[in-house]
């Protein structure tokens, strides 16, 4: 077995500090190249349900309103794969529905 003789002198680095908070351009850079942010998922928004026979529903008319389970201040679903993933209110944002997200989980909000 060889042994690599010690060095002569030791010397000690001196490491500047790492800065507390990191730039923007530089966490923009981190969140592109981390592999789940380039993943696409279809988000499915619930505002609610409605349980009714096949004969009423046979029977429904043009028109009719059903009511669902859902109050209208109220919460909405976040779906992703038939799970709840958040919750939102729904708005509107000019001619489209929209979701203004109220309840997201930790876990989220890490990735």
């Amino acid at each position: 077995m060889n042994a690599h003789p010690l060095p002569a002198t030791v010397q000690m680095l001196q490491l500047g500090e790492l800065p507390e908070a990191r730039t923007e351009a530089h966490a923009n850079l981190l969140e592109s190249v981390h592999p789940l942010h380039q993943v696409k998922a279809r988000l499915q928004v619930c505002v609610g349900a409605a349980t009714l026979t096949v004969g009423e529903l046979l029977n429904a008319k043009e028109h009719q309103v059903i009511t669902l389970d859902r109050q209208v201040d109220q919460p909405v679903d976040f779906l992703l794969d038939g799970k709840v993933i958040a919750r939102g209110q729904l708005v509107a944002a000019g001619d489209y529905f929209a979701v203004r997200l109220t309840e997201l989980p930790l876990s989220l909000k890490v990735l």
